[in-house]
């Protein structure tokens, strides 16, 4: 099956699913809070502190959020061009999805540690769970894309989790 599928094309789109996600679930803690656009901003803010400020670009809010918005979503596209690549291999070979919860599991932990890091930085507005909660809703959907695609990774998972992939 995974040669009908273009593991860029879909792993962008991937991409683009979880990175909305995220957008959209801190556009509404924002303006929930009166700020819209205010995580952006900040990560932005941030991003540029650390990449050097361009010389033509204005020190603005919109320059902001649009170095963090494009970053954000390449970051995301990198994330599920990965993804679908395990998932494509996992069509020969199931026990790669063990391996690919495993690495959730551990980028969740690392992803709430950074975010302890950055509520004691200029990120203090951000809650570990607000991230949290954007990173389940993100991979949520990156998931059910996934399973909506590749009608074998139901049993592929099986396979993985139950020890008896065969390759």
């Amino acid at each position: 099956m995974a040669d009908r599928h273009n593991t860029v094309s879909e792993g962008i789109f991937a991409g683009f699913i979880g990175a909305t996600a995220v957008a959209v679930w801190f556009l509404i803690v924002d303006i929930v809070a009166g700020q819209p656009l205010h995580t952006p901003e900040i990560l932005g803010r941030g991003l540029i502190s650390v990449l050097g400020k361009i010389p033509m670009m204005p020190d603005a809010m919109f320059t902001r959020v649009a170095a963090y918005t494009v970053f954000h979503y390449a970051a995301f596209s990198l994330v599920g061009i990965i993804v679908v690549s395990i998932v494509h291999q996992s069509a020969r070979t199931p026990g790669i999805l063990a391996g690919l919860l495993i690495a959730f599991v551990a980028f969740e932990l690392g992803a709430i540690g950074i975010t302890t890091l950055f509520t004691e930085s200029m990120f203090g507005g951000m809650a570990w769970y607000q991230i949290f909660i954007a990173n389940l809703l993100a991979a949520a959907l990156m998931f059910w894309f996934m399973w909506r695609r590749h009608p074998h990774l139901g049993r592929d998972i099986n396979a993985a989790l139950g020890g008896t992939d065969d390759d």
